[in-house]
This record gives structure tokens, sequence and C-alpha cells, in this order.
């Protein structure tokens, strides 16, 4: 949608510019998925780390370091015991990619 929103508005060339970027998109998506023998666990490996540091990790730690004052002991132990649940499933997914990896190079 970025790559469309900087094409000029012609009504008749817009829309077949649009086609052409996302076909292009598609098929490069499909060349690195065909060049990368694991892809899949590549992946895996970068949204174990990043998901949970999205999702799980970063919220309650800008929660806590923003309304830092304001804050009940009951709100710093749920973030913190939030933070630690990411922190251990964000070890345990890419400790498991990485192995899985490992053992693929290795064969």
């Amino acid at each position: 949608m970025s790559l469309e929103e900087l094409l000029p508005s012609n009504h008749g060339e817009s829309r077949f510019y649009a086609i052409a970027i996302r076909s292009a998109l598609v098929i490069s998506t499909l060349l690195v998925g065909l060049a990368i023998p694991f892809f899949g666990l590549v992946m895996s490996l970068i949204g174990s780390f990043l998901t949970m540091l999205i999702t799980l990790i970063l919220p309650p730690a800008c929660f806590l370091s923003i309304l830092r004052a304001k804050v009940t002991p009951t709100q710093v132990t749920i973030c913190i015991f939030i933070i630690a649940v990411g922190a251990i499933c964000s070890a345990i997914g890419t400790y498991s990619a990485l192995s899985k990896i490992i053992e693929k190079l290795n064969t």
C-alpha cells in the first residue's frame, strides 16, 4: 500500500501499476522462499523473538516506564509476571528455532 500511495492518481494507469506492484511483491517473496532452503525456520526464529518482544515484553515495560509514580504494587507484580512469561517464551522459541536451523545445517 505504501508503494501504491506514491503513484500518481491517474485512474486508468494507477490500477495497472497497483497490479504490477502487487505481482512483483508476490513473485519476489516466492523467489526468496525458494532460494532459502529453510525459510520457514528463519521466519520462526524471527517470529519467536520479535513477536514476544512486541506483544508481551515491551507493552508492560513501557507502561511501567511511563507511569512510574502512579503504578500500584499489584500492577508492578502483574507487569513483571507478563514480562517474565514473555522472556521465557521468547527464549524457548528462539532456542527451538536455532536448534532446528543448526540441525538442518548439519545434515
